[in-house]
């Protein structure tokens, strides 16, 4: 068959089949802004399904005929095709509706960077036929930073997380309202998601699973996906053994201050001959495909911020457990890398302060401001609700505010030290509210 028929097929399976079921995310999609709008996120994280949300908005919200929708899945087997056969996509669209203008029309296209050079063709169409595209592609491919050179500022990118504790209740079918968390049954039930939350993650499709084994089995497989597709074949890794290594430490080393001087020291000990740069560029790559995230000091010195010890978390708690045996009972860190995803999803900057004493957080919102943030799983024990307290206090102090908060796992107060005002609220909650 040729091209331009099998594209004809595409656009016209699509337009007649239903959409599958959606639970709506978070993540709310811009119809016309007369920008490309690139969904970019980490691998399985639903943003095809996004893209379905957006079409259904289109449908029902903006009564858009179906005519005018084209949704391709470049990862369809019955697309092998270079940049040249993509015009035909157009020519397979204006021959099936003559009638409806191009400029109307609205494009979807999910896994593009399986085509080699198709960012001339998105750019040729933006600027002489639509400018509403709509494209995903996985990170192996297609970085953010790559849109950005690629689509030279036609392009506004939207980042998909696995799900936020808000969506993963939506997911549960759990619907909450603020009085929730004062009915004993209706607590209790929350709270033990929460700790399925903390402990599997929110991916949509482990989400569903039942079966705990086959929940970390899922995960690992994603990882394993990552690690050889997005990393080493992408990245032409010449020592996966090296890349293994690390990516093992710095998941040992979630929420504590990751040297990569040590590391390097240890694999020189091991007989491993390197580059020390080597392993900051994997740092930079893990983070650039969404597997982690970067967390820098607090200081009013950029270059000191820079050049202190970095803390690395997780894109999703799920993979702490299935990577790392340890973490099951390492709950205090489960919990700041859950915060740290959900801060981060909310385009807040996330920082953590140490001077003489350490507070867990400083969140910097859009607006420029600033609230410290500790994480205790539990201020029972006097000596760790005096040191969470104090350090706590001491970021205030410096930042010049005073008010701050403490998350825990189920513990909720409000106090008054010394002027400073601390509302401890459990994690659960917290999240709730945002």
């Amino acid at each position: 068959m040729k091209r331009k028929e099998i594209f004809k097929e595409l656009i016209v399976e699509f337009q007649n089949r239903q959409l599958p079921a959606i639970i709506n995310r978070n993540i709310e999609i811009p119809i016309n802004t007369k920008k490309i709008i690139s969904i970019i996120g980490v691998r399985r994280s639903g943003k095809t399904f996004v893209l379905f949300q957006t079409i259904k908005k289109l449908l029902n919200e903006y009564k858009i005929p179906v005519e005018r929708i084209v949704y391709i899945n470049f990862e369809d087997e019955r697309l092998e095709i270079t940049k040249e056969d993509l015009n035909q996509l157009i020519e397979a669209y204006t021959e099936l509706y003559p009638d409806i203008s191009l400029d109307k029309v609205y494009l979807f296209f999910d896994e593009i960077q399986n085509v080699q050079g198709w960012e001339k063709f998105i750019r040729r169409i933006y600027d002489s036929y639509t400018k509403n595209i709509f494209i995903t592609g996985s990170n192996s491919k297609l970085l953010s930073s790559e849109i950005a050179t690629s689509l030279r500022g036609r392009s506004i990118p939207f980042t998909v997380y696995p799900l936020l504790f808000k969506e993963f209740m939506k997911f549960k079918n759990i619907k909450t309202k603020k009085t929730d968390i004062y009915d004993i049954k209706k607590r209790a039930k929350i709270k033990n998601l929460f700790l399925e939350y903390m402990e599997f993650g929110g991916f949509p499709e482990v989400v569903f699973l039942e079966d705990e084994n086959l929940k970390i089995k899922v995960l690992q497989e994603y990882f394993e996906v990552m690690l050889y597709r997005d990393i080493i074949e992408r990245f032409q890794i010449k020592n996966p053994l090296v890349l293994k290594y690390f990516v093992k430490r710095v998941v040992e080393n979630v929420g504590k201050p990751l040297s990569v001087n040590n590391i390097y020291n240890e694999l020189k000990s091991q007989g491993f001959k390197l580059a020390k740069d080597n392993l900051y560029s994997y740092l930079e790559i893990l983070e650039a495909i969404f597997f982690s995230f970067i967390v820098k000091k607090y200081t009013k010195s950029v270059l000191k911020s820079e050049l202190s010890h970095k803390k690395v978390y997780l894109i999703d708690n799920g993979f702490l457990n299935a990577l790392s045996f340890s973490f099951k009972e390492k709950k205090g860190a489960l919990l700041e890398n859950i915060l740290v995803k959900e801060f981060k999803a909310r385009g807040n900057e996330v920082f953590y302060f140490k001077e003489k004493k350490e507070c867990d957080f400083v969140v910097v919102d859009n607006e420029n401001n600033l609230t410290p943030v500790q994480v205790s799983l539990s201020l029972t024990d006097k000596e760790t609700r005096k040191r969470e307290i104090e350090g706590l206090i001491e970021a205030l102090k410096f930042l010049g505010l005073n008010k701050g908060v403490i998350i825990t796992l189920d513990e909720k107060e409000e106090l008054e030290v010394n002027n400073y005002k601390i509302d401890i609220i459990p994690a659960y909650e917290y999240l709730l509210q945002l």
